[in-house]
């Protein structure tokens, strides 16, 4: 049975998707806010999640934003504003399809519906690409990294520059080349700005900075 997380703070919405959710043969889950949201989230599965935007404490881009760092699961957004910003807003943090309210529940159900195929079809086409040595995780798939079972937090730029180093393992990167791989082409910033992002990576890497070794007046190798 195919599992919904229902979030909105007005009791009068949750019920009308339930009660059309268990109608379709979904199993409804419900949360008052963002926060109990996230909460769920973080123990339970589901496959999809229906959102309201405006909500007290945390909003639904908010809570969009925190499901996702945890796991990958479809957002169908719920707005009672139309505008062409919202929508977009939405989209970019990662939301899968955004439905203005008032909306009708039969609607709601087949977007249920076409968004849940469309993610089946995304995790059979797409095995998952991770690599593993020692503790270290790097998970390219899921854009994550772990030591020791533990999630690294790093910036978008190290996480570039780690799959790219891990990609190409056991290969002596130049500088440039590392820089326009991770900055691109048209970057003229700083050589000094590869260097701070290496000494951040190896921080967060811990014991396993090891990996990253340093080739004076060249550049860096990730050897395993």
């Amino acid at each position: 049975m195919k599992r919904i997380l229902v979030v909105d703070d007005e009791e009068k919405i949750r019920t009308i998707i339930r009660k059309y959710g268990e109608y379709e043969g979904y199993e409804i889950t419900e949360a008052k806010d963002g926060a109990e949201a996230v909460r769920i989230c973080e123990t339970q599965d589901f496959d999809v999640v229906i959102l309201d935007v405006m909500m007290p404490e945390s909003d639904g881009f908010s809570t969009c934003r925190e499901i996702k760092k945890g796991k990958d699961i479809p957002v169908i957004m719920l707005s009672a504003r139309g505008e062409e910003y919202d929508r977009i807003h939405g989209f970019e943090v990662g939301v899968d399809d955004y439905v203005v309210k008032p909306f009708s529940p039969k609607e709601l159900m087949m977007r249920v519906k076409v968004v849940i195929s469309r993610n089946q079809g995304k995790e059979k086409k797409q095995e998952r690409d991770v690599f593993v040595k020692e503790g270290l995780e790097v998970d390219f798939t899921g854009r994550t990294v772990s030591v020791d079972g533990k999630r690294i937090d790093m910036s978008p730029r190290e996480y570039d520059l780690l799959f790219y180093l891990v990609r190409n393992r056991n290969i002596a990167l130049e500088r440039g080349t590392l820089i326009n791989a991770v900055w691109g082409y048209d970057y003229y910033g700083d050589e000094r700005t590869l260097d701070t992002h290496v000494k951040l990576l190896r921080s967060s890497l811990g014991e396993y900075r090891k990996f990253l070794v340093t080739l004076r007046g060249v550049g860096y190798r990730f050897e395993v």
